[in-house]
């Protein structure tokens, strides 16, 4: 169980590890869209929320079975696992006890080539957004992993003048906070291809 390392270029060169069970396409064109290779594919998307994407939207499931979304940051590996920290006292600690399953969003300005010739429903007039939504199971950290998720991605954060959050010993961040793994299930992308185009794959399972 690694967490993410700590510096864009690493990620950005480092190889997308593991294989999928499953790549599809969908479009929401009258012609064929090319299906760029997976591999790039994931490091364009990569890139993006590393550098542009900024926070994201999380959900996880209450007790009467709804979505309950939030915002919050969700840092995230080259084999799409998130990494989150997170205080104790929210309420989407016990969600997730109850309920693992959870949905990360990450929406975006459209690519500068973005295009949407030909809606099958409504003509809204936009550009098609970059949009990934990660589908996964949430898993609690123990306090080891907790303690280098945290102090790598403050490492990283410090490092680029991001310096407001409070530096925090190793008995603060096991007393005060959570660390949760989020493994993806699924993976959808959208606005990174042609047109209206939204590409799926599915991690195979770790052991």
């Amino acid at each position: 169980m690694q967490p993410p390392s700590s510096g864009v270029a690493a990620h950005r060169d480092c190889a997308i590890i593991g294989t999928m069970t499953e790549y599809s396409s969908l479009a929401n064109q009258r012609t064929a869209v090319p299906q760029p290779p997976l591999a790039d594919l994931q490091r364009r998307v990569l890139t993006w929320l590393r550098e542009e994407a900024g926070f994201a939207q999380l959900f996880t499931v209450n007790k009467a079975g709804y979505p309950v979304g939030r915002t919050m940051a969700a840092p995230i590996d080259d084999q799409f696992t998130i990494w989150t920290v997170q205080r104790k006292a929210h309420k989407r600690i016990g969600q997730w006890r109850r309920n693992p399953r959870t949905e990360v969003v990450w929406v975006g300005a459209p690519a500068s080539d973005s295009r949407n010739d030909h809606p099958h429903v409504y003509d809204l007039n936009l550009l098609v957004p970059r949009v990934v939504f990660i589908r996964g199971d949430a898993e609690f950290l123990d306090d080891d992993s907790l303690v280098e998720v945290f102090e790598r991605q403050t490492s990283l954060h410090r490092s680029r003048g991001w310096i407001k959050a409070p530096l925090r010993s190793r008995e603060n961040i096991c007393a005060e906070l959570v660390g949760v793994k989020i493994r993806p299930r699924q993976v959808r992308v959208e606005g990174f291809g042609e047109g209206a185009a939204s590409f799926t794959w599915k991690p195979e399972p770790t052991p």
